[in-house]
This record gives structure tokens, sequence and C-alpha cells, in this order.
């Protein structure tokens, strides 16, 4: 099978994606719009519910964006076997709906009162419970659900709109495709969220329109209702029909394709091994925002969504070149490279607060997540038996769950600590403990790379 793909040239493979059906680009316009709704609301998300906004403290935001992202990627293990028995289309209009419902909700909470009327402690956070915090979680709940489904979704969607040789670059794609949106959420955000200068132009300049981070959610709610209605109107059951490349697998590979991964030492290693540096990822939204806010100059805050879509900048550009280049290359050698790169970057932010080492360390970080990230994905994709590609994606994101959910449980109570809203701050150390913690996972791939190179899909096949 790998070998019909190294015969196949880069321009051929290119022609052929860029050729697919439309199935597959209208995979891509959910992934497209999600990508600017979904993080359009989370790189805000900690600055809308914490004390400069809803009122939460440093500690329950934390436990709040935590508990979201954590059943993001715990509904994942579910929404993978549901996307499965629904099929791509219906699983994903399930949760486009969804995620329109829960972003309402979300949005609507600060018009309840946010005085608590009960609070309680569960391992050393205080818990304030008020109506509008109770609004805020329940639309936090109803979009954790539909972002569960949509995720391996998408990834089914990719495996059954293409074929094996344009595999890798269809997975590099996929990811460029949601980080497009990322990055052009990300340069119009300041532009609705502050009245400050937004750009000058010569002796002209244009204002920002000040509606704030409400603001920014309702056109991110208006993006998933446009998505929503596109995708029910374009994506028609005879589009599915026609454009699958995917079959079920045939009754004598039943057994086989209900096989899951968790039975596989290997694979089991290889994505739980990722933890450690994936705890980087979670604090690009659950850290960096608090840290920019209070450690910068206000000018630097007010353009803190700026700095934050360099990351998606570089994926675009850099992860369908890198896959492509590298297409032939072993899994486990780009797995180490790329953490390698994001794990030592983190270093850069030990010295304290610099503009220059901020960027640099975004610009750094973001090139080691486009070596090694869409190849996380195709090694997956790879070794699930057909009809089961979303339940294999979904199982394989129990790390991601988990670092999420377990970031937000100490995120909150290290900003206190070391990058309070007033008195003495010390960021170096924040970082520093940060970065140590990443680096156990190159380490540990280097050290396990013969192991896991065995199973290495991209030269076994």
């Amino acid at each position: 099978m790998q070998e019909n793909q190294d015969k196949t040239s880069l321009k051929d493979i290119l022609k052929m994606l860029f050729g697919a059906s439309r199935g597959f680009w209208l995979v891509n316009a959910v992934n497209f719009g999600d990508g600017i709704a979904y993080f359009g609301m989370l790189n805000l998300l900690v600055l809308f519910l914490g004390p400069e906004g809803m009122g939460m403290g440093d500690q329950l935001t934390g436990w709040s964006v935590s508990l979201f992202t954590g059943l993001v990627t715990l509904f994942m293990f579910g929404g993978g076997f549901l996307s499965d028995k629904l099929g791509v289309r219906r699983a994903l209009t399930l949760c486009l709906l969804f995620l329109f419902a829960g972003r309402i909700l979300l949005v609507l909470a600060p018009h309840l009162s946010a005085v608590p009327f009960a609070s309680f402690t569960v391992f050393g956070a205080d818990f304030q419970l008020a109506p509008a915090f109770i609004l805020a979680w329940i639309g936090l709940l109803v979009m954790a659900f539909g972002e569960g489904v949509i995720q391996p979704a998408l990834y089914a969607g990719v495996k059954e709109y293409t074929d094996e040789r344009t595999a890798t670059v269809s997975y590099s794609l996929l990811y460029a495709i949601m980080n497009l949106g990322i990055m052009m959420e990300s340069f119009v955000s300041p532009y609705i969220r502050s009245d400050a200068k937004f750009i000058s132009a010569g002796s002209r300049q244009v204002m920002g329109l000040g509606w704030g981070i409400s603001g920014v959610f309702w056109f991110c709610i208006a993006v998933t209702g446009v998505m929503l209605l596109a995708h029910i109107v374009l994506f028609t059951k005879k589009v599915e029909q026609t454009d699958r490349t995917v079959t079920d697998a045939p009754p004598g590979e039943k057994k086989a394709a209900g096989a899951l991964p968790f039975l596989d030492a290997r694979f089991m290693f290889f994505i739980f091994i990722l933890l450690p540096v994936r705890t980087l990822f979670a604090h690009q939204w659950m850290t960096i925002p608090q840290y920019i806010m209070r450690c910068f100059p206000a000018e630097v805050g007010a353009k803190y969504e700026w700095i934050s879509a360099l990351n998606p900048l570089i994926i675009i550009i850099f992860v369908p070149l890198i896959a492509a280049a590298t297409r032939r290359a072993n899994i486990i050698t780009m797995m180490i490279v790329g953490t390698s790169i994001s794990a030592l970057t983190t270093f850069l932010l030990v010295p304290g607060p610099d503009l220059t080492s901020l960027l640099a360390y975004v610009l750094l970080f973001s090139l080691g997540e486009a070596v090694w990230s869409s190849r996380f994905l195709e090694y997956v994709a790879r070794i699930a038996p057909a009809g089961r590609i979303g339940a294999y994606m979904g199982l394989a994101g129990i790390p991601w769950f988990l670092a999420k959910f377990t970031t937000g449980l100490y995120s909150g109570n290290m900003l206190a600590k070391y990058v309070p809203v007033s008195g003495p701050q010390d960021s170096g150390a924040l970082w520093l403990n940060y970065a140590l913690v990443a680096c156990i996972t190159p380490a540990a791939l280097l050290l396990a790379r013969g192991w896991l190179s065995s199973r290495e899909p991209a030269t076994k096949q």
C-alpha cells in the first residue's frame, strides 16, 4: 500500500486532492466554520468567565474551562461510535445543532445575576453557585457534546471521502483548514471586541467596534448558524451516497473491525506519552490570555488575538508543506522532532515577560506543532479497521482529554500564585515548571523509538 503512495508524485497527489469529491470539501467547510467559532470563543473563554468578565475567580474559571475542554474530548469517545452509527452527514448535522444552541446559552448567561446563592469547597477550590454561572455551565455542557461529536466525524469524513494515496496530505489539509478559520477569526476579533485603534493607514485610522467579548461570541454564533444552514442544504444524502469512497467492513472482518486500540500496548503508549507536551496546548487558552493581560502593557493585551493568530498562520503554511515533504518519513521520528521543538521553545518564556521572546515562542511552538500534529491523526486513521474510524479517533483522544482536564485543575492556582491580578509576579517560575513537564514527551519517545517504529504504519504497509 505504501509503495503505491511512494510512486505517486507530490504534484499528482495535490492534483487529486484539489479535485476531490464534494463530500470532502463539504466536510472541510464545516471544519473551517467550526475553527472560527470554537476557537474564537475558546481563546476568550477565561476572560469571559473570569474576574474581569462574569466574575468567577481564577480557580473556578480554570475548573470551568477545564471541565468544558475535558468534556469535549470525553464526548469524543462516545461521539466516535455515534459518528460511525449515524454516518458523517447526519452526525455533523446533529452536532451543529447542539453547538448553535450551546453557544447561545453561554452568551446569554451574563444577563442573569452573578450574585452567588450558595458556595462550597472541592479539593481546596471554592465553588460559587449563581444563576449566571449555572446557565454558562449548561451552555458549555451542550457545546461540549457538539464538539465531541464533530471531531471524530470530521476525521472519519476525510477518510471516507479521499483515498489512501492522498491520506497524508488530506489530513494535513484538514488541520490547516481548521487553522485558517482560527487565524481569520483571530484577526477580526480585536476589531469586534475593542474600541481601541485597530489599524492605521497613513493618517487614516480604523477604530474597533467596542462590542466586547460578547460581541465576538455573537459573531461566532452567526458563523455557526450559517454553517448549519449551508450543511443542511448542500450536504445531501445523494452527495453522501455518490462521493463516499470507504465501504463498511465485509462480514468476515467484523470481528477485527470491533477490536479496540486499548488492547495494543504500543498504541496506548504512543498516545499517552503525548500527555506532557499536550499540556502546553491547553495552556494556550488557560494560561496565555491571563499571562498577556496581566504581564504586558495594555496595548499588547488589546491585540492579544493577533498574537494567538500566529499559531494558525504557521499551521496553515507549514502543515501541508511539511506533511507533503515528509510523507515517506518515519512517523515516530517526526513526532520526536516536533514535540522537541514545542517543548524546548517554552524555555524562551522563563527569563520573564518580553514581547520578542513571546512572539518567538509562539512561532517556534507552532512550527513544532506543524511537524507532528497531522501525523498523529494519520497514524490513528491508518490502523483503524473499515467502519471503525470514528471509534478509533475518539478513543485516541483519551490523553487529550486528560491533558485538558487536568491542566485546568491546577492552572488557576498557578496563575494566582505566580501571576496574580495584583501583587508580586514570577512568570518565569511558572513557565519553567511547564517546560520541564513538556520535555518528558520527546525524551520518552526517543527512548522508545525502536519499539514504537516496529508498528509504524507508514513503513509497514
